[in-house]
Parts: C-alpha cells; sequence; structure tokens
C-alpha cells in the first residue's frame, strides 16, 4: 500500500467537518460499560470518564476526558497516510492499529486507494484545533464539527480520519459518495470498525454526519451496531 503518489498535507490544526441493545441476546450484553456507569462527576460539574481503557470507552460533548490522559500502547499502524512526517496523530491503541492494517489490505485488495489522515490527539493539540477553529467560525458553529479539550475520541487512541484522492485528501461529507467511503461504510464493521458519527443522528453524537471517522470497538461489538443501524451511545444504554 504505497503513498509515494500522495499529496503532502501536514498542517494542524484540522479537524473540520466533523436501538436498543440486542434484546435477543441479554447475556451477551449483560457485561457492557452503561454509560452512567463509566464517570465520575468533578468538582467543576463536568462528567469525567473512569473506564479509559476500554474498547468501548465514550466521549462526546457530555463525557470528558482527563486532561492528562493517554494511551500507553499506541503505535503507528503500516498503512498509508498523505504526509510522511512521524507525527502523533499517526497513532492509534495496538489492537485499534492492527485492525486497521487488515482494513487496509481488505480495501486495497478489492482496488480502494484509502489513506489514513488524523488519528490520535493529546488534550494540548484539541486545545489548539478548537480554538483555531472557534475563531475562524465562531464557537457555537466549530462546537458542531469540532471537539472541545477532553471532548473529542481522538484522545482515546481508538479513532482514525480516512480519506481518499477523490476528495483531494480532505476531510468532507463527499467522502461517503466514493467508492472507498461506500465501502467502509458496509464493511468496516468486519474489522471491528464503525462510522462513529452517522447521518440521522446527529442529536445523539453531537456532531455532524462524517463518513470518514472510523473508531474501532472490536469486531463482536462493531457487527452488532452496524446490523442495528444505531451510534455507540445508543448501543450502551440499559434497555
Amino acid at each position: 500500500m504505497s503513498n509515494e503518489q500522495t499529496k503532502p498535507k501536514t498542517d494542524e490544526p484540522q479537524e473540520e467537518p466533523k436501538e436498543q441493545p440486542n434484546e435477543e441476546q441479554p447475556a451477551q450484553q449483560a457485561d457492557l460499560p452503561w454509560l452512567e456507569e463509566t464517570v465520575t462527576v468533578a468538582g467543576d460539574g463536568k462528567a469525567v470518564v473512569q473506564n479509559l481503557e476500554d474498547l468501548l470507552i465514550v466521549a462526546n460533548k457530555e463525557r470528558n476526558l482527563p486532561a492528562d490522559y493517554e494511551p500507553k500502547d499506541l503505535v503507528t499502524p503500516n498503512v498509508p497516510f498523505p504526509f510522511k512526517e512521524d507525527l502523533p496523530k499517526k497513532k492509534l491503541r495496538k489492537e485499534a492499529a492492527l485492525s486497521l492494517e487488515v482494513l487496509f489490505k481488505a480495501a486495497e485488495d478489492k482496488g480502494m486507494n484509502l489513506l489514513a489522515q488524523s488519528g490520535y490527539r493529546s488534550y494540548d493539540t484539541q486545545v489548539s484545533i478548537f480554538a483555531y477553529n472557534a475563531e475562524q467560525k465562531g464557537e457555537e458553529v466549530a462546537n458542531k464539527t469540532s471537539s472541545k479539550p477532553g471532548q473529542s475520541e481522538h484522545q482515546t487512541g481508538l479513532s482514525m480520519d480516512v480519506t481518499s484522492p477523490e476528495v483531494n485528501y480532505e476531510l468532507v461529507e463527499a467522502f461517503g459518495e466514493t467508492k472507498e467511503g461506500k465501502w467502509l461504510a458496509e464493511n468496516a464493521h468486519k474489522y471491528g470498525f464503525i462510522i462513529r458519527y452517522l447521518k440521522g443522528k446527529e442529536e445523539i453524537t453531537g456532531y455532524k454526519y462524517e463518513p470518514w471517522h472510523l473508531r474501532y470497538v472490536g469486531v463482536e461489538h462493531a457487527k452488532k451496531i452496524h446490523e442495528q443501524g444505531i451510534v455507540l451511545e445508543e448501543y450502551l444504554q440499559k434497555p
């Protein structure tokens, strides 16, 4: 999977445009880390996520990651990127990175031209990204497409934004209409990934549709989420 012809795109900040559990299998759902049981309330009233190493960790506008949290097992997956620099945003947690390699190989075998664009981001990096977007378009608009510090899935090391030459290596909604975007929507779950921010689920996730944003949850959970057409928050709600 060579990226020799890819277009350099290294400048930060980026992050531009961002059923109940299966009732037939209650026993398999019993050990899920239900959302309300995985946070504590800090002195400032913010809900702080506690299950930091869980593959089903949820960070969103109501659930904050600790500012000093950084996964311990970050590695760089052997997949193409549209830049050559060895940047932190190339990294993912090890299990997610290995699974991403398998997904990319399967995509390549089907004639897809996928590139990974942005994975892990530290809290401090997200401070800069959100500040930049808020300055460019106002905080209210920025909050629909960009995460405030501590609320970004990228800090978990379980998410990777992907792109393709057809959309000029950008992270745009049009990616969902490319052959790569369509293939991911239909097949990402086979490799443990979900499209995290689905169209029509904005009120639940808090973010606009992002066909480029892959989130690793493991094959078993990804399959159930995909089959039900739901998002992670819905999957983790008590029945």
